[in-house]
């Protein structure tokens, strides 16, 4: 029978299915193909001696290493607008991991209390004028979630953000049940403690979401390689293919048509600058293999 992949702890995967929720383990072939079943894959299962066993993954639609969650069409990106103060190098490398893997996103603000409006306008702004959508939330009192709730049908939808943030208290609010311990931010180091132990598809709103462990770095350069990273960028998008060079980093070559929307004012800096040094990263890695 076939099922979706809802939890997996320890090597058993829980297996959601029209019989109900089955556990399984997964065939040694996978390991033998280096393969191994993530929570959100779409799987066959069969019965052998009163146990299921996972036979076929199928393919998958998008797949993020870290969190492990395959086939998710949705990502809410969810950053405290202080407590710990949003910083927007990480904001950025999520927006990448998400352009990388396809997926559609949504830039949520927590904690909204804490600012005046006018700050909380500058940060809209900001994030509006690199092309992604921000919706105002905060978590506790439950401000916002009806926007968030009307999103997540349809979709496997995954919470990213670092620690702190409030994605623990946010999916308590949205699947109407303490499903995860909520950890408060450690006054010494100004971040999240990690509270989620495993990663697990929990049914809202005729979708899923994903709850995932927080953290608070990311390396893009162990991600992709340095030619991919400009797709990541949508304001790229139309300067990508009218650059004097075929393959341009828009980088150090002559003639580059991003770079001279940047000098026109055209393309954000602070975001071009952000790709350099990422560009840069992933290069010093790459270098480093060889």
């Amino acid at each position: 029978m076939n099922g979706k992949i809802v939890k997996g702890i320890g090597g058993f995967y829980y297996i959601k299915t029209e019989n109900g929720l089955i556990e399984c383990k997964a065939r040694g072939k996978f390991r033998h193909k280096d393969i191994k079943p993530m929570v959100g894959d779409n799987v066959t299962i069969k019965i052998e001696n009163g146990k299921g066993v996972i036979e076929e993954i199928h393919n998958r639609s998008s797949e993020l290493i870290r969190p492990t969650v395959a086939n998710v069409s949705l990502a809410f990106i969810v950053f405290a607008v202080k407590n710990p103060d949003i910083n927007f190098d990480l904001l950025n490398k999520f927006l990448i991991l998400c352009e990388y893997n396809n997926i559609n996103m949504v830039v949520c603000l927590n904690k909204i209390d804490l600012v005046s409006e006018a700050e909380r306008e500058e940060i809209r702004k900001r994030i509006n004028d690199i092309g992604y959508e921000v919706i105002y939330i905060n978590a506790k009192q439950g401000i916002g979630l009806e926007r968030l709730e009307e999103k997540i049908q349809g979709n496997i939808t995954v919470f990213c953000g670092p620690s702190g943030a409030g994605k623990s208290t946010l999916i308590n609010k949205l699947s109407n049940k303490e499903h995860m311990e909520t950890g408060k931010v450690s006054d010494k180091l100004g971040r999240g403690k990690h509270t989620t132990r495993h990663s697990e598809l929990i049914d809202v709103e005729d979708g899923y979401i994903v709850d995932t462990p927080g953290f608070s770095t990311l390396e893009i350069k162990d991600l992709m390689d340095k030619d991919s990273l400009k797709y990541c960028f949508p304001e790229f998008t139309e300067y990508n293919d009218k650059c004097k060079y075929r393959g341009c980093l828009h980088y150090k070559e002559p003639k580059c048509a991003l770079k001279e929307a940047l000098e026109e004012g055209k393309i954000n800096k602070y975001r071009y600058d952000f790709y350099v040094k990422t560009l840069e990263e992933i290069m010093e890695g790459e270098k480093n293999k060889w």
